[in-house]
């Protein structure tokens, strides 16, 4: 008689495997991912049934993490203007915070990372647009939410590729005042 599903075991060890892969990047092998959660290779074959499917769960689950503390820095705030709130949001996106989902999903945005999560540079791409769009209609200018998302994945790449947070960060403040001026305008004429 084999074992019963353990949903618990198999929870514990997804979330010790994605903290190793977040801090470390995916390994090739199993071995580092089975010493992090303190099984063996086999355990995890185990739980997950292949190597392939680890590796798309802790994918998921470190996405899972990414979508609500990234989410929660684009929403829209009462007490703040939006272009403060994408400044503020940027900085943890682009920093340490943000650095480990970087490294680990950058793989993902060309071709070669279709195998492992088929659909992901589809979904990276809109998973944004909500908060975004809700954001720059606090602005009048809910259609710029595309713009504001592509001028964010562009500069992460651009930071992933150079590693030029100083270049990149002046790119996305310069780029704020281009969202800040049509609002600053109509405000100050509003004023007159």
């Amino acid at each position: 008689m084999g074992r019963h599903p353990q949903p618990q075991i198999r929870q514990r060890l997804l979330a010790a495997c994605t903290d190793h892969a977040l801090a470390h990047g995916l390994p090739d092998r199993l071995e580092p991912l089975a010493a992090a959660a303190g099984t063996s290779s086999r355990m995890l074959i185990y739980h997950f049934g292949s190597r392939d499917r680890l590796l798309r769960e802790v994918l998921g689950q470190a996405r899972q993490r990414q979508l609500e503390a990234f989410t929660e820095l684009l929403r829209l705030r009462p007490d703040e203007p939006y272009p403060q709130t994408l400044a503020r949001a940027w900085s943890a996106i682009s920093g340490p915070e943000g650095e480990p989902y970087l490294r680990m999903f950058s793989r993902l945005h060309d071709s070669a990372g279709e195998p492992l999560w088929p659909g992901f540079r589809r979904a990276a791409t809109t998973d944004w647009l909500a908060p975004l769009e809700e954001g720059m209609g606090s602005l009048g200018r809910p259609e710029l939410a595309t713009v504001v998302l592509a001028v964010i994945r562009g500069l992460l790449m651009d930071l992933d590729a150079t590693g030029d947070a100083e270049r990149t960060g002046r790119a996305f403040r310069a780029f704020l005042t281009t969202v800040e001026g049509p609002a600053a305008a109509q405000a100050h004429s509003g004023r007159a």
